[in-house]
């Protein structure tokens, strides 16, 4: 941090979690005075914090502690940052700000399109990871659910729908509304990144991984079938919106047609 040992005044501004208790957060850093300072720092924030050196430990913490945000560093010993990102993301919807001493463009690019909702290179201001922090956990606070891993149960409203990800089933009203596996699974990930600009590399690294063709535009075929089903009623509003050039947003409260 630009800080250096000195640590910037706190801000009361912090948001709470499930049930309003203080929101936890995981820092993953091998830097082991940026982790003591930013453990200080947070918990003066409002946080429950705790921090570890690497890819291991951090699995291990995980298996017996609930987290609502991991701050990573890229750059680990081990297993790095990107593969940590996509094993993250493979398991559920845990909410990832990445930390990197590389502030290069494609790097950047790279660590979100993998799947972390928010990416800062170092040296860092504390105020700005304190604010971006707040800002993912509004965020997915604003979508109706909580960081979880793989397993536990979610639910999330848009417009005239109900997702139910734990039951698989996705309904409108008092009706189930019919869905194939890969339509299912394209929504939920869409739901677990509202209001977020998803490029068409980004969905697919996130459906199924890096092994395509090509100029594959598949991605394009499934969110138009996908459209056609939550779309095409009545009362019909974008949920899904085109930015020409750049990929997909959802937008969980509808945008006109």
């Amino acid at each position: 941090m630009r800080t250096g040992s000195e640590l910037p005044e706190t801000d009361p501004a912090t948001p709470a979690c499930n049930g309003g208790r203080r929101c936890t957060l995981l820092v993953v850093d091998d830097d082991a005075e940026l982790r003591d300072l930013l453990v200080r720092y947070l918990r003066t924030n409002g946080f429950d914090v705790a921090a570890v050196p690497d890819g291991l430990a951090m699995e291990k913490h995980l298996r017996s502690h609930p987290v609502d945000l991991v701050i990573l560093d890229l750059m680990l010993p081990g297993k790095d940052g990107l593969a940590i990102v996509r094993e993250l993301r493979s398991e559920g919807d845990l909410p990832i700000i990445m930390l990197t001493a590389r502030g290069d463009e494609i790097d950047r690019i790279i660590g979100l399109e993998v799947g972390a909702d928010d990416y800062l290179a170092k040296p860092f201001n504390a105020r700005e990871l304190l604010a971006r922090i707040r800002a993912v956990l509004r965020r997915r606070a604003a979508a109706g659910r909580p960081g979880t891993r793989a397993g536990e149960g979610q639910t999330y409203n848009f417009g005239p729908y109900r997702l139910d990800v734990k039951a698989h089933r996705l309904t409108r009203g008092e009706t189930e509304v019919s869905l194939t596996a890969a339509d299912f699974k394209l929504l939920c990930l869409f739901a677990r990144h509202p209001y977020q600009l998803l490029s068409r590399d980004a969905l697919m690294d996130m459906l199924k991984g890096y092994e395509r063709a090509p100029f594959d535009r598949s991605i394009d075929v499934r969110v138009t079938r996908l459209r056609r089903k939550i779309e095409d009623h009545p009362a019909g509003q974008v949920l899904i919106r085109t930015v020409r050039g750049e990929g997909y947003m959802f937008t969980p409260d509808g945008e006109p047609r």
